[in-house]
This record gives structure tokens, sequence and C-alpha cells, in this order.
């Protein structure tokens, strides 16, 4: 950091000439380059799928399915890249990849073709994704870690919270095309900004040789660490649940409660309380602990979507009934994430950028299967996405308990990281 920046808890001693408000600032940045290729779309589905002549009205969630899927298996690729080459080089191939990508999108003159582009804009921000989560690991460590990725996902979440507006605001002006344009201008302003100020934060001597071998045993070595196995799993579980809302949501307000026109706003108060938890759990997170905090939310999270599943059984799909409740679901939601990626990450030390990618492969892969199939499950009601939520908690309560031998709410963990670093302390 600079000298005038505050270092946060436990800063490995790596010169990084900038204040950490910039460094939460730009890896939010890269990492909502894949939110904004979500969202941005979201106004824009219906007019998309009329256009390009798509008959069903599920398959128009297919436009953030095929993304998602394209998000996932190449993080498997840029992780070792990261570890190897450094972070610089990989970031600048997925920036050109992710801003040439979203100009092409622009001009798909089929629905299949759209969805082949789309997939590679998701491979593409894969390494965006890889390197964002990866700078925070290089840098900071336990609740430290916990703490920026906190404030990470704080700013992150200012982007679901105005990417529809932007699209919505597109549409009143303009083709549903320029909603793909607007990514690849993100792309060039990422570029330029990173290119100016973002050093590299992996040392030549710290670089690891790449090879298969090489690679295999980096990921063998993230399977065998418990923690970053079992949170892996359980994030991606869980995760399942904003997948399915997002491939869902515009359905949803639009057929269901009638409330398409005002379908930004809407999702936009669920992105402002998952920002808003984000920011509390940064600092919750230092006086309780990732696990306590993480494994309370996930206990209320699913008793809270089993409550508004039952009541919705009983009373139907309600506005004033759904939408309070679902903020609530959101808000405990919110303080899992960033929780579990540092649990996930903590262990791994020099294999950061392989740990990044396993865990954002693992997770992306994991939640987009569930979550799509939550999400195609619509039949105009919200039964399917309340229901999904339910089986997910439980899932994912399931998998935590296991991983850590059944003590729930503890501070510390009694799971042994396999690469020799300290469990989270009390």
């Amino acid at each position: 950091m600079t000298a005038a920046a505050e270092p946060l808890d436990d800063a490995p001693a790596i010169e990084v000439r900038l204040s950490t408000a910039e460094l939460v600032a730009m890896v939010a940045a890269l990492m909502s380059m894949n939110a904004l290729a979500i969202d941005v779309m979201l106004p824009a589905m219906g007019a998309v799928a009329s256009d390009l002549g798509v008959v069903a009205g599920n398959d128009q969630q297919l436009i953030v399915v095929a993304y998602v899927l394209g998000f996932g298996f190449p993080q498997l690729v840029f992780g070792p890249l990261a570890d190897r080459f450094g972070r610089r080089p990989v970031l600048v191939v997925a920036l050109v990849g992710y801003t040439v990508a979203g100009f092409v999108c622009m001009a798909a003159p089929t629905f299949s073709v759209l969805l082949a582009t789309r997939f590679l804009h998701g491979v593409f921000a894969a390494g965006c994704r890889v390197v964002a989560v990866t700078l925070v690991r290089d840098l900071f460590r336990g609740r430290g870690m916990a703490k920026v990725m906190s404030l990470v996902m704080t700013v992150f979440m200012i982007v679901p919270v105005v990417a529809p507006a932007i699209g919505q605001g597109i549409l009143l002006v303009a083709p549903w095309q320029w909603c793909f344009g607007v990514l690849g201008f993100a792309g060039v302003a990422m570029m330029a900004w990173a290119g100016l100020r973002l050093p590299e934060t992996l040392p030549v001597e710290r670089r690891r040789s790449l090879g298969i071998r090489q690679a295999a045993g980096s990921y063998l070595q993230v399977i065998k660490s418990r923690p970053t196995l079992g949170y892996m799993l359980a994030g991606g579980v869980i995760f399942g649940a904003l997948f399915a809302f997002l491939s869902a949501s515009e359905q949803i307000f639009r057929e269901i409660f009638h409330e398409g026109d005002s379908f930004a706003l809407w999702f936009a108060g669920v992105a402002t309380v998952l920002a808003a938890t984000n920011f509390a759990n940064s600092r919750l997170v230092m006086r309780f602990g990732m696990r306590r905090l993480s494994h309370v939310a996930l206990v209320g999270f699913t008793v809270v979507a089993a409550a508004l599943f039952g009541l919705t059984l009983i009373y139907g799909d309600h506005l004033a009934l759904f939408y309070p409740l679902f903020a609530i679901c959101f808000a405990l939601f919110g303080l899992l994430g960033a929780n579990f990626n540092a649990l996930a990450m903590e262990p791994l030390g020099r294999i950061a950028g392989t740990g990044s990618a396993a865990y954002g492969f693992a997770t992306t892969t994991l939640s987009a299967a569930v979550g799509g199939v939550i999400g195609r499950a619509y039949d105009g009601t919200t039964r399917p996405l309340l229901f999904g939520f339910v089986a997910l908690g439980v899932t994912c309560l399931v998998i935590v308990a296991i991983t850590e031998r059944g003590r729930l709410f503890d501070r510390a963990s009694p799971a042994s990281p396999a690469l020799g670093t300290k469990p989270e302390g009390p």
C-alpha cells in the first residue's frame, strides 16, 4: 500500500502503490464486469426474444444461462496462468476479450449466434473474476481478507442496483443491441484504469511453473483442503439461489405481480439490501468471525425461505407478502458470499490464483446448474423458486456441518487446512 494508506489486517509485505480505497474500488469494478453483463440485459430479455423469434417464454432465460456456463470452466485455465505469468498479463487478455465480445453481441443476427457469443463473453469475464479475487488473497489474509471482500461486495452490489435501470434507460432511446454496447465501452474503461494504475502483485520468485502435472498438483492441493472443498461446494449450492432469481426475476415481476414497467426499481431494492448487508458484514466479521456469522445467516436464510414458501402455499402470490420476506432472505444471503469465499481461500497461500479459479469454477458451474433448473421450473407462480431456495438452504447447511465436523457457530474451525496456514483465530 502507499504510505498514506492504512493496510488492513495481516497484509503481506507486497509493495502496492494504491490506497486501500482505490484497491477495493478496482477489485469491485473487475468483479462488476460479470454482474453488469448479466443485469443490464434483464429488462431487455423480452425484447431480445421477440426480435430474434424466440417462441418459448422460458427460453429467454438462456441469455443469462449461456453467459454463466461460459463463465465457469475457463476459470480453471485462467488460475494457473495467473500463477505462472502474473496477474496483469492475464487481466489484459481477459479485458480485451470481454470488450470485443460485448461489441460482437450487438451484431448477432440470430438467437443461436447471440447465445454462442454470450458464452464467449462469459469465458473472458472469468479471467476478470479470477484476477480480482486473487488480488485480494495476494494482499490480505483471514478476517482481513473477509473484511476487504465485504467492502468489495458492497461496492460491487451497486451494479445490480443501477444496471437494470441502465438497461431500461437504453431501451427508451435505443434498441436492445446497445445493452451489449455499453458492456464493450465498460471494458475499454476498465482496460484504461487497470493499465495505468494496477501493479503486479505476484513477484517473479513466487510464480509457479506451468504444465499439466503442476496444474493438477495445485488443484489436488485445493481439493485436499477440507475447508476449501467444503465451502466451495457450499458456496456453489447457495449461490444457485441468486442465479435462479436472476433467471426468473423479470418474468416474476412482469407476469405474476404485473410490475414490468417498474421491474428495475423492485430489482434495485433487492440489490440494495444485498449491498447493505455486505457492508455490515465488513464490520460484523471482525467481531464475530467468519464462521459464526455465516452459519447464523445460513440458518436464518433457510428458515425465512421456508416460512415464505409455506405462506405462499396458503395465501397465494401477493407482492406485499412476497417482497418483504424475500428481501430478508437476500439480506441474510449477503452475509454468506464474502465469508464463504474467505473461508475457502484462507488456506491456499501461494496457489491463490489456482484456488480462486477452482472456487470460481465450482461455485459458478454448480450455482448455474441448480439455479438454471430452478429458473426453468417457473410455472407462472413463485412456488418453484421458493421451494428451490428452501432445498438449497438445507443442502448448504448439511455441507457446512460436514465440513466443520458438526461444530457450527464456532469461531475457529476443527478442520486442519491442507497447506499449513493457520485457521481463523478467535
